[in-house]
């Protein structure tokens, strides 16, 4: 008896002190509100976004464990709309107190409202802005005055020299020693009696490549009417073929051998990649051309084009901007145009002073991106030397942190270059 009472009174005990500890767990209560909740007009905008702003809760604190703030909830409503309510448009996280409603209508007043979650989904209680916000268009968004600054500075250099190489004055371009080895190599094809083959690449002329070999096609084509070597052009794209013809027929008359022009050394072979390259390649080991000139765009054939070449001991001058093939071309090819050496062939070749002029007005355009990325380098590695040893909390924008952002966000970033 005296067993089964005093298990009754242990259990009795029990139950009081477990009722006791849950008496003692605090209940859950709603965080405290966030403050100074403001909306503005984005600057320089479309009209289509207003920025937020508020000071973080007062509970919204880094060690505060567990987080009495998990985010924050905001609600929009146009005014104009009498039955409209209070709909959800975002929920950054805690620690967070901007954020950016990129969905407005232009001439529409909103009001923003904002309240923080915290546990067990509770809500501080709601923060009205003042008043309504409306989105305006704007004329001109002057975050990106840094780009009509650059447009002025670089089209006012491409007029400069275009009028320097008008006014007679010899601009300086440095030798290319692709271009320049084109008289060899149609030379030493003429001396040896054999052909020389030009490739157009494997795109349509609506690539900025294929434009960039036909304009180097002239100039091999003119110089092969003047040594009155055999050239020959396969395309794998019959506009390619049909610009190719015109331009080769110009060059001819512009040497002044017309009647020498033949225009079936110009023809069409398929659009499809490897066929067109088993037809050329057949042909080089038939004929042994004596040069061979690869300018355009290519992709796998440019290895098989190249090792075909250099095996039937063509002299041979590739020109693409294509990064995964230049490493074939320059190990199989004697000389090879390297992206902008590409480009700048045709200023090159033809000395006219309106290209010349826009090559130069271009690099002078390098040479500003150059600039702005050295200056970007040097504030950033300034911003972190100066904020070096404080807590990011107790951090304060700098000088050179506002313009490393600038420069990064703005120039170099997703609306920059």
């Amino acid at each position: 008896m005296q067993y089964w009472i005093n298990k009754v009174w242990l259990k009795i005990l029990l139950l009081l002190i477990f009722s006791y500890g849950l008496s003692e767990v605090p209940a859950a209560e709603p965080p405290a509100p966030p403050t100074d909740f403001r909306a503005e007009d984005v600057p320089g905008d479309a009209g289509t976004a207003i920025d937020l702003f508020w000071t973080l809760s007062p509970d919204d604190k880094p060690d505060l464990k567990p987080r009495k703030v998990l985010r924050y909830v905001i609600y929009r409503k146009a005014v104009d709309d009498k039955d409209a309510k209070f709909v959800n448009i975002g929920e950054p996280t805690y620690r967070v107190n901007t954020f950016r409603d990129s969905n407005c209508e232009t001439g529409t007043p909103y009001l923003y409202r904002i309240e923080a979650v915290g546990q067990e989904s509770m809500t501080s209680p709601p923060v009205v802005i003042k008043e309504p916000v409306i989105a305006t268009l704007q004329w001109f968004n002057l975050q990106r005055s840094w780009f009509a600054i650059f447009v002025v500075l670089i089209c006012g250099s491409v007029i400069f020299f275009i009028r320097l190489a008008r006014s007679g004055k010899k601009l300086k371009v440095r030798k290319i020693a692709g271009l320049e080895a084109i008289n060899d190599a149609v030379g030493r094809a003429t001396e040896m009696g054999r052909s020389c083959l030009f490739v157009p690449g494997i795109q349509d002329i609506n690539d900025i490549q294929t434009v960039a070999g036909i304009t180097i096609l002239a100039q091999v084509a003119e110089t092969t009417a003047d040594y009155r070597a055999q050239l020959e052009v396969p395309t794998s794209r019959s506009l390619v073929m049909t610009t190719a013809r015109d331009t080769v027929e110009a060059a001819y008359l512009s040497a002044g051998r017309p009647d020498e022009y033949n225009e079936d050394d110009i023809y069409y072979i398929t659009d499809e990649q490897f066929g067109y390259v088993a037809s050329v390649t057949g042909k080089m080991v038939r004929d042994k051309p004596a040069a061979c000139f690869y300018m355009g765009a290519f992709y796998a054939e440019s290895l098989i084009l190249a090792e075909t070449g250099n095996s039937v001991g063509a002299i041979q001058v590739a020109g693409t901007a294509m990064p995964t093939q230049l490493p074939f071309f320059v190990a199989a090819c004697d000389f090879t145009l390297i992206g902008e050496e590409f480009f700048a062939a045709s200023a090159y070749l033809s000395g006219e002073p309106q290209q010349l002029g826009s090559l130069k007005g271009q690099d002078f355009g390098k040479l500003i991106g150059g600039l702005v990325l050295i200056a970007g380098c040097l504030l950033v590695t300034l911003s972190a030397i100066q904020s070096r040893g404080v807590a990011p909390e107790n951090q304060e924008p700098t000088f050179f942190q506002t313009a490393s952002n600038y420069i990064i966000e703005n120039i170099l970033g997703k609306g920059g270059f």
